[in-house]
């Protein structure tokens, strides 16, 4: 299973072109990929380690854990990373 994470803040627009991108992304990928993903959100609003660790670069993606991207997402980009993770 690969771990897409999602890290924003409620009322950030970045955050929700990222959300989108992440969604379509997901969903075009063949069913047999898309379905070893998990995506999840979490909020720097909710979390104090998470505020200080990335406010200043939200809307941040997560893979497995490792840093994949932050403030814009690459549709492409993100697709390749998560073909070869999975």
């Amino acid at each position: 299973m690969t771990q897409v994470t999602l890290i924003g803040k409620p009322d950030c627009h970045l955050c929700d072109v990222a959300r989108e991108v992440v969604d379509q992304v997901v969903a075009e990928l063949p069913d047999e990929t898309a379905d070893r993903i998990e995506v999840v959100e979490r909020s720097i609003a909710d979390d104090a380690e998470l505020h200080a660790q990335w406010w200043e670069k939200i809307p941040v993606v997560l893979i497995d854990g490792r840093l994949h991207g932050h403030w814009r997402v690459s549709p492409d980009r993100l697709r390749e990373a998560l073909v070869s993770a999975t």
